[in-house]
C-alpha cells in the first residue's frame, strides 16, 4: 500500500467512526449504543486519527511506531477518552449492584460488593467508603452502588481520611436530594447522572473536535499544497472568520516561548468565537510541521493543543457540566463532579496523573488543616481543571513516546 493510500485509508476510517458515534443518542439509549459502547468507539477513532496528525508534525514517525517529538491534542485524546469511560464502567457495575439488590438485598457492604467481583484487598477503599455511606445512613446496597462509582478512579486518595470522610458526605447529601423515593432508585438517581456526564461530555468533545479534524483531514487531502496561511484564509468553521483566526495565529507566534504559556484565552481574546482557535490550532501544526528546529515546533505544537483543549473545556465540556436546563430525574451534576474530584485519574501509557497529586504539591487553598487539598476542586468548575488539565499536558510532554502505548478497549464485564 502506498503512503497516498494508507492516508486516505485512514481518512476513511476515521469518517466511519464518525458517522457510527454521531449516530448513537446522546445519552444512554436502551434500543442503541450503550455509553461503553460509544466509548469504545471514540477512543478507536482517536487511536485512528492521532498518527495522522503526529505525521504532520515529526517526518520520521511511522504509523505503528512511537514518536519523541511532542504529540497533539489527538494523541492525549484516546486516554482521556478512555478515563471517561472507566467512569462509565465504574456507572455500569454500580447499576449491576442495584438490579442484583431488587431481587435480594443485601446484609453486608462486602457482600454487596462481591456480587460483581469487586473483593479482595485491591478494594477495601470501596468497602471503606461504603461504610462511611452507611454511617451517614444509606442502606447497603445503595451505599455499595455509590462506591462502586469510583471503581476505576484513585482509590488511594481516599487513604486520607479528610478526603473519604468529605467524599462520603457530599455522596450522602445527592443521594438525599435525588428525585425518588425507594432507596436504590434514589442511589441510580446518582448513578445515572454520572453515567449521562462522563457519556454525553465524551460524545459532544467527539462530535465537534473529533469532526472538525475530519473535515479537515478531507479538505487537507484535496487541498494540494498545504500551508498555514492556506489554513487561515481556506479553511472554514461555523463562526470562525479569517481576520479573528489570523489573530489567535499571529499571537501564538510570538507568545510560543512565553513562560508560563499563554492560556487564559478568554482575557486575550475577549469575545472571540473559540472556533477561531481550533483554525488556528490547526494552522499551528502546520507552522510546526515547516519548522526546522524541535524547541520552536514544539513551542507551536503546545500553544496549538492549548487552543484545541480551550474548546475542548472552556466551551463544549462545561455546557454538559453546568447545563443550562438541568435533568429532573438528575440530582446536580456539578455536586456530582466535585465529589468525584479527589480521585480523578488519567493514564497515558505508563504514566498517570492524578488530580490528589496535583493538588498535594500546591499550595492549600482554605489554608484549613481539616480539609485536604483534593477536596477543595471541583471538576465541574472550569478554572478548577484548566491548570491540572495543563499540567497533565506537561506530564506527556516529558515522556511522549509513553503515549503511544494506546489503551486497551473497555468492556463491560458483567454484560451478556
Amino acid at each position: 500500500m502506498t503512503e497516498g493510500s494508507s492516508r486516505a485509508s485512514r481518512h476513511v476510517l476515521a469518517a466511519l467512526l464518525l458517522s457510527t458515534v454521531l449516530s448513537a443518542a446522546p445519552a444512554r439509549a436502551d434500543d442503541g449504543n450503550t455509553p461503553l459502547e460509544d466509548n469504545r468507539h471514540i477512543t478507536g477513532f482517536y487511536i485512528q486519527i492521532a498518527p495522522t496528525f503526529q505525521a504532520l508534525l515529526d517526518p520520521d514517525f511511522q504509523p505503528g511506531g512511537t514518536s519523541s517529538v511532542r504529540p497533539s491534542w489527538f494523541l492525549f485524546a484516546p486516554h482521556a477518552s478512555q478515563s471517561a469511560g472507566k467512569g462509565m464502567l465504574g456507572a455500569a457495575l454500580a447499576r449491576h449492584l442495584l438490579d442484583a439488590a431488587r431481587g435480594r438485598p443485601s446484609f453486608s457492604a462486602p457482600e454487596a460488593l462481591g456480587r460483581a467481583g469487586l473483593t479482595g484487598v485491591p478494594h477495601l477503599s470501596l468497602e471503606q467508603l461504603s461504610l462511611e455511606l452507611m454511617f451517614q445512613g444509606l442502606p447497603t446496597d445503595a451505599a455499595a452502588a455509590l462506591a462502586a462509582l469510583t471503581t476505576a478512579m484513585n482509590a488511594e486518595a481516599l487513604a486520607d481520611p479528610r478526603t473519604l470522610t468529605r467524599t462520603a458526605a457530599r455522596l450522602a447529601l445527592l443521594y438525599w436530594s435525588a428525585p425518588a423515593w425507594h432507596p436504590l432508585d434514589k442511589a441510580e438517581s446518582v448513578v445515572l447522572t454520572l453515567e449521562r456526564t462522563l457519556h454525553e461530555g465524551n460524545v459532544a468533545i467527539f462530535t465537534d473536535i473529533g469532526g472538525t479534524a475530519a473535515a479537515y483531514l478531507t479538505w487537507r487531502q484535496s487541498a494540494g499544497t498545504v500551508t498555514p496561511e492556506r489554513v487561515l484564509t481556506e479553511f472554514s468553521l461555523p463562526g470562525a472568520s479569517p481576520a479573528q483566526a489570523r489573530l489567535a495565529y499571529d499571537y501564538a507566534l510570538a507568545h510560543a516561548s512565553d513562560s508560563p504559556r499563554p492560556h487564559a484565552f478568554d482575557a486575550i481574546f475577549p469575545g472571540m468565537n473559540s472556533q477561531n482557535l481550533m483554525v488556528a490550532g490547526l494552522a499551528l501544526y502546520e507552522k510546526a510541521r515547516l519548522t526546522p528546529g524541535l524547541q520552536a515546533r514544539e513551542a507551536f505544537i503546545a500553544m496549538a493543543n492549548n487552543y484545541l483543549a480551550w474548546r475542548e473545556q472552556h466551551d463544549i465540556v462545561q455546557a454538559v457540566f453546568t447545563p443550562a436546563r438541568p435533568r429532573w430525574d438528575e440530582v446536580s451534576r456539578s455536586a456530582l463532579m466535585r465529589a468525584m474530584t479527589p480521585m480523578l485519574v488519567v493514564h497515558f501509557g505508563p504514566l498517570e496523573w492524578t488530580l490528589a497529586g496535583y493538588a498535594y504539591a500546591r499550595p492549600d487553598r482554605d489554608g484549613n488543616p481539616l480539609t485536604s487539598q483534593p477536596t477543595e476542586y471541583n471538576w465541574a468548575v472550569f478554572w478548577d481543571r484548566w491548570p491540572p488539565i495543563l499540567d497533565s499536558f506537561e506530564l506527556g510532554y516529558s515522556d511522549p513516546e509513553a503515549l503511544w502505548e494506546m489503551p486497551e478497549p473497555l468492556k463491560d464485564p458483567l454484560a451478556h
